[in-house]
Parts: structure tokens; sequence; C-alpha cells
């Protein structure tokens, strides 16, 4: 499984990638491959607002239904349009073009509370 060190992690398997105010959201690799195939994504709605920890969206695979938590609070700016063709890039490129939903970050001390590399490791047991 792979785990970019330069992004932070959710006990529920989002990825995040912070960028000044803005936070760029996706599962992880460890989720899609628990998953399995991806065969539909369910996007937040743009320009609402989101409670870090609350229900944002869904995935939907071969599998399972799995939600999709909101890391941080703020506003929904940005949506990846293309896994509504494409929702196997989730399984192709989860950390890439496999990216959910777009936040303009309100509470910026909630990052602290996002896992590190190491930490989620830890947590999947491969440290």
């Amino acid at each position: 499984m792979d785990t970019p060190s330069d992004l932070r992690y959710t006990s529920d398997h989002e990825w995040v990638r912070i960028e000044g105010d803005i936070a760029t959201i996706g599962i992880t690799d460890y989720a899609q491959d628990a998953l399995g195939d991806v065969v539909f994504v369910q996007l937040p709605s743009l320009g609402s607002t989101v409670k870090a920890a609350a229900s944002i969206s869904e995935v939907e695979s071969t599998k399972s239904v799995s939600d999709i938590y909101a890391p941080l609070s703020g506003e929904v700016i940005e949506v990846n349009d293309a896994l509504e063709a494409d929702p196997s890039v989730l399984n192709s490129d989860a950390y890439g073009k496999g990216w959910i939903f777009r936040v303009r970050i309100s509470d910026s001390s909630e990052i602290e509370a996002l896992l590190s590399a190491s930490d989620y490791e830890a947590l999947l047991g491969k440290s």
C-alpha cells in the first residue's frame, strides 16, 4: 500500500493534500483496495458547507457502499466531475486523478487532528 508522506490522513481512510487554505480530499490506497472495483462515486454539492467528521459523499464498489467523511470543515469549492464518467480512477490513481473534492478550509486548527503518513501506517499496523 502506498502512503505518500506529503499528505495527511484520517482514521476513516481519507487523504488530505493541504495547499494554503485549500484541502484536496480523496480515499487512500488502502481504502480503494479494501473496497474493490469502484463503480459509482456520489460527489458532494458545490458550495455546500461541511463539518469535519460529517458524511459528505459515498463510494460504491462491487463489494459495498462506503461513506466519505469530510476531514476538515469548510466550503466545497470543486468536485472531480471526471469520476462520474469513470469512477474506476479511484482504483487506478487514488492519490492523483482520483481526488474527490476540494474544500476551502474554515478552521485551520482542525489540521492538527489529521494523521501523518507514519501515524496512518501505524493505524493500519504497517509500522
